[in-house]
């Protein structure tokens, strides 16, 4: 029984597909006949007229060999668009890249290991771009050899005159439709490439900072200072975590459904929420005296502070109303920096405060 063949016993389809796969020597074959058949030229021209499916491929960077992630990208694009085409539907693929940026920058100057600044920036964007079109090639050659269809031969490249072009074109066209303006917007930066990040490009941290309590000098009370204190230096006290901010102190921002209280310190006065009288005082190891009175924060907005440290106090603190300000930590009156951080510029967009933002390019305080 043992020499039998029972393989000629079954009733099996003839086929001409080999026994064994040989992936290896196989794939490149496949990828030559698609070459020199033309075959994505000629499965356009087979569904001219039909159905469009158009899939908008976000380009990747042209800076360095692809990995398990742009590879992933790529196939799964190329299933959706080989299927669309099964289905009866005109499917193009126009591939692209991006080839401007920071990603690419970075990747070239670490390459040649050279400082941008010791480069004018023609230099510096002539080595780029050839740097960019060098990773452009090897990217498509992988591409292709994982099986991608696409029209590789005309793709979209950021960097040619004639995309560049059609850019100005649309910005043209949406700055004749009113949509462009002028102004100015918080943005995450980084000093190490000295430019503008995206948020996806963030990694936070955990970062022990101190936290300090300061005294604004208030010099417009709004008619609301109590009786009992009048006559005494009155201080709006605020609390942060970010002490580096206080030169770019324009404002304090306070919540309009708060009950705030003028307390007695000695022989001054603060003024703070109602209800963190207490922890302030245990957390600055203080014994403050009566509550003189109290005041809403609604009643409050647009009275004046003067800057805490005297080379500024010709620069006034405007008092703010917004609903963010919360009673979990602090005094319950913010300190505000439009120039330092997104919600405090939104404030001071809302009571055109000024944007002052002493950090230069490096991180560095030029106060």
């Amino acid at each position: 029984m043992s020499d039998n063949d029972y393989g000629k016993t079954l009733n099996l389809p003839q086929t001409e597909f080999p026994m064994r796969g040989n992936l290896p020597q196989r794939e490149p074959e496949f990828l030559k006949f698609w070459e020199e058949k033309n075959i994505y030229k000629a499965k356009e021209k087979m569904h001219a007229g039909q159905e469009k499916f158009v899939l908008h491929d976000g380009p990747p960077y042209a800076n360095g060999k692809i990995h398990m992630g742009t590879a992933l990208n790529k196939i799964l694009k190329d299933i959706v668009i080989k299927y669309k085409y099964a289905r009866g539907y005109d499917a193009p693929y126009v591939p692209g890249w991006d080839t401007h940026g920071m990603p690419i920058e970075h990747a070239c100057l670490n390459a040649m290991g050279v400082d941008r600044h010791t480069m004018d920036a023609l230099t510096l964007r002539n080595k780029c771009k050839d740097y960019a079109l060098k990773w452009l090639d090897d990217q498509r050659t992988d591409f292709k050899r994982l099986g991608v269809l696409g029209d590789w031969d005309d793709p979209y490249i950021t960097l040619k005159p004639e995309f560049e072009a059609d850019q100005i074109r649309v910005f043209g066209a949406m700055a004749n439709k009113g949509y462009i303006y002028k102004g100015k917007k918080t943005v995450y930066w980084c000093p190490h490439c000295e430019t503008a990040l995206a948020e996806a490009e963030i990694e936070y941290a955990d970062q022990k900072t101190p936290t300090i309590y300061v005294k604004l000098p208030l010099v417009k009370d709004n008619g609301k200072m109590p009786e009992a204190a009048k006559g005494k230096k009155a201080y709006m006290l605020i609390w942060t975590t970010t002490p580096w901010t206080i030169p770019a102190n324009v404002g304090v921002t306070l919540n309009p459904r708060f009950e705030y209280a003028w307390v007695e310190n000695g022989d001054e006065v603060l003024f703070m929420a109602k209800d963190l009288v207490s922890a302030v005082a245990q957390d600055c190891g203080l014994t403050f005296g009566p509550i003189l009175g109290t005041t809403m924060g609604k009643d409050m907005e647009y009275a004046e502070c003067e800057h805490p440290f005297p080379e500024y106090n010709h620069r006034k603190s405007l008092v703010c109303l917004a609903d963010y300000v919360d009673l979990e930590t602090g005094t319950g009156c913010v300190h505000t920096a439009p120039g330092h951080g997104d919600v405090d510029f939104l404030t001071g967009l809302q009571y055109k405060l000024p944007m002052i933002c002493p950090v230069d390019e490096q991180g560095q305080i030029d106060c």
